[in-house]
């Protein structure tokens, strides 16, 4: 049975037997099951009517409706063929026009400001590699090839955040400098270690150093309590995404009970996002904020790579993907997924 045929039945049975509210019902479940073609939409309101028209339609003969229906037929042969165009099964008859503005502007590449904070400073390097290298010399030198990278994909206002003094003054400083920008993203550049008790001590080059193989893989840590915590949430799983892509694996031991203090929530097993809601420069941005730590340089193995331009250039190029990414389009008009 072709499809109106089919419809206007089921809308007669309705109309016949139940009330008016059950009939409205079944015309709205036909809508859903059926693809409407503009050329058949008339049906919708000879079933919406089809309970008014039941007592004209019994007072007429049935002679005068046999001899109206060759009429009308002769009348819709003659009129033009009407352009075929499909029709949403069910939807609202006439869209508000605040509903189809953008949640947010578009992203312009060339407006847009990330900062990339470069962890740690010269005076409170950090970690310190298994070959006696400090984490401030390897954040350095990856947040420059991130900067060039974003730079070259038309971010231009991509900004490179080096602050100066100790551990915890310092940590305040760069939340303001990127408070004050004001930045659109803000992303934290590190390089991983262990908690002291996995440390084993080697040497290297003729000087003691520490070192731990046990653990290796980038991570990638948001905080609940920035104030965007949703598109921070996203932003890092974007990046995790392409690390993925990228041929890389997480470090998984931050979810495990031997961490101790330093165990962190899992927020993806898929992609390595964890919580960390302490961090200060998470959590006392007002933008969306992750920190990145993009592999463990007190592992040996992972040093070398981690210290090669092949592996920078991996990760860089994991990053500018991912911004790139969350700058789409689509980003701008539907805000974070």
């Amino acid at each position: 049975m072709k499809r109106r045929g089919f419809i206007c039945v089921l809308g007669s049975v309705a109309s016949g037997f139940w009330p008016r509210r059950r009939t409205i019902i079944v015309t709205m479940a036909a809508m859903v099951l059926l693809p409407i073609e503009a050329s058949d939409a008339g049906w919708l309101s000879d079933l919406f009517k089809s309970k008014q028209a039941k007592s004209t339609k019994q007072a007429k003969s049935t002679k005068h409706l046999t001899s109206r229906k060759p009429a009308t037929l002769a009348k819709r042969a003659a009129s033009p063929k009407r352009h075929t165009v499909k029709l949403a099964a069910v939807g609202p008859v006439q869209l508000n026009p605040a509903a189809l503005k953008p949640v947010v502007a578009r992203c312009d590449p060339a407006k847009f400001r990330i900062v990339l904070d470069v962890g740690h400073t010269a005076e409170s390097e950090g970690a310190i590699s298994a070959r006696n290298v400090s984490e401030f010399a390897f954040n350095l030198r990856l947040a420059k090839q991130i900067e060039e990278k974003l730079k070259a994909e038309g971010f231009a206002r991509t900004k490179l955040l080096l602050t100066e003094g100790k551990a915890r003054r310092s940590l305040v400083k760069r939340v303001d400098a990127a408070n004050n920008l004001p930045a659109d993203l803000f992303l934290s550049i590190h390089h991983d270690s262990v908690p002291n008790k996995f440390l084993e001590d080697w040497e290297f080059e003729g000087k003691k150093s520490r070192f731990s193989d046990r653990f290796s893989g980038y991570s990638v840590f948001v905080s609940r309590s920035n104030p965007d915590f949703k598109t921070s949430l996203s932003f890092a799983e974007l990046i995790g995404k392409e690390m993925k892509a990228q041929g890389l694996d997480y470090a998984r031991q931050y979810s495990q009970p031997i961490m101790g203090r330093y165990q962190r929530p899992l927020l993806n097993k898929e992609t390595g996002v964890y919580r960390y809601d302490e961090l200060i420069v998470l959590r006392k941005t007002r933008m969306a904020a992750a920190l990145l730590e993009a592999g463990s340089i007190i592992n040996r193995d992972e040093e070398l790579m981690m210290g090669s331009p092949e592996r920078r250039d991996i990760i860089s190029s994991g990053v500018t993907a991912a911004v790139k990414e969350f700058c789409e389009p689509r980003w701008g008009i539907l805000g974070p997924l």
